[in-house]
């Protein structure tokens, strides 16, 4: 690549590092990751890639460009998510579910099993509806409650509901990423899940082994006052579950947890009429950073996209692969670019897909290989970016700071690690 095309791949790159830079940077030599609001960081970003697309396009034009990505369907649709899922944690939180599901939680799993019992429980949810986002929503209040039992942070208990979602979201046959990377790589479902699960296995029993032995220091407080166990307030959260399990859509899902959570709420006199409507605008409200942010964040990345900056990526990636390890790596690499700079795992499979297939027909990588390299890689990426629709969605339930989450994912790091040890080390072996 000339100086040209390297500087002008930097430019349509910049908007990203400067986002990085404003809100990372900031936060650290503030010392507090609460100083500045990603929304404030994305603020910045966006008049910035605004102001440095190609000069021939007017500002209306500009501003056309971010608006599209801003609103497109995939953003509308996290939106619409967001909405629906801070109304049911509000409702169902205003009704006494939440007080309900923490206090059978603490009476079955024995308090120093409970970081590992909740890490296995959101791996299971997670395999079986095959989204991250949807195991986040039925179980971050509910271990944000739990917190206030037992004496450690908010943050651990959601970083763990956060990997374990990350666990399904990678090997679940139903899962967006394991379509898209089988479907791109020309493999089956299940010669890609024997070839990831063999992965991504030792990162979940490391994380697991973690959890057993820090479960240790979560010790109660005080002595708890157990609350009343009502079992027909848990009913939402079993519905929720049920139903995501059922493969019923997200957002069908959240409006028939909200009508559950509203009827046991008027049958059982815990909650009136009129306070239903307000927990419900108390949640939506709730989401309106997050929803800011979502947005943001969309035509951000679509200013990147259009000003080429995902294919300088790929150009620079594949500049000089000369063999089959190098291959891999960049496979790796271009995956993970791709995905900071569109924020979402699928989305990164999908526009690196074609690219990563040519790559291993020319060196003769396996595609369940190529396959399981891109999904883990991106679900790597995906659960450890303050920006990810994930970590939004987990900080804005939980009323913590994404960043604050991150230094607690050790699963999402641990699988970014087996990938890096898969390429140097040709494991598993049955793949070569």
């Amino acid at each position: 690549m000339n100086v040209k095309n390297i500087v002008k791949g930097a430019v349509a790159l910049s908007p990203i590092a400067l986002l990085l830079t404003v809100y990372l940077v900031g936060s650290i030599v503030a010392g507090d990751f609460y100083k500045i609001p990603i929304s404030a960081a994305f603020v910045v970003a966006a008049i910035y890639a605004i102001a440095v697309m190609p000069g021939g396009n007017t500002l209306e034009e500009r501003i056309k460009t971010f608006s599209r990505g801003a609103a497109n369907s995939r953003v509308m649709l996290m939106v619409w998510i967001f909405v629906l899922a801070g109304a049911f944690a509000a409702l169902a939180k205003g009704m006494g579910a939440v007080d309900s599901t923490v206090a059978l939680t603490l009476h079955i799993i024995p308090q120093q099993f409970l970081p590992a019992g909740i890490f296995i429980a959101a791996c299971f949810i997670s395999m079986s509806i095959g989204t991250s986002v949807g195991t986040i929503v039925a179980l971050t209040p509910v271990v944000t409650a739990l917190a206030a039992q037992i004496d450690c942070s908010v943050a651990w208990l959601v970083a763990i509901v956060v990997g374990g979602a990350f666990f399904g979201d990678n090997l679940s046959f139903i899962s967006d990423t394991t379509i898209a990377a089988t479907q791109s790589q020309g493999c089956s479902m299940r010669d890609k899940f024997k070839t990831n699960f063999l992965l991504v296995m030792p990162a979940a029993v490391i994380t697991t082994i973690i959890y057993l032995f820090s479960g240790t220091a979560a010790t109660i407080a005080e002595p708890i006052a157990f609350t009343a166990i009502d079992c027909v307030k848990i009913l939402p959260y079993l519905v929720v579950i049920i139903t995501a399990l059922c493969g019923i859509n997200v957002l069908v899902v959240l409006v028939i947890g909200i009508v559950i959570s509203a009827i046991i709420g008027v049958c059982t006199a815990s909650i009136g009429v009129v306070d239903i409507f307000s927990s419900l605008g108390a949640g939506i409200a709730s989401m309106g950073e997050l929803i800011i942010v979502t947005m943001l964040a969309g035509g951000l990345l679509e200013i990147v996209k259009v000003n080429g900056g995902l294919e300088f990526l790929i150009r620079a990636v594949t500049y000089k692969v000369r063999s089959q390890r190098a291959a891999e790596f960049s496979i790796a690499v271009l995956t993970a670019l791709s995905n900071l700079c569109t924020a979402n795992n699928t989305i990164a499979i999908l526009s690196t897909g074609d690219i990563v297939r040519d790559i291993s027909r020319t060196f003769d990588i396996a595609p369940r290989r190529s396959a399981s390299i891109m999904d883990t890689t991106s679900c790597f990426v995906q659960g450890v970016i303050p920006y990810g629709a994930q970590l939004l969605m987990a900080s804005g339930l939980a009323a913590v700071s994404p960043v604050a989450i991150i230094p607690h994912l050790y699963y999402p790091v641990l699988i970014g690690v087996m990938v890096v040890l898969s390429i140097i080390f040709r494991i598993p072996r049955y793949n070569y």
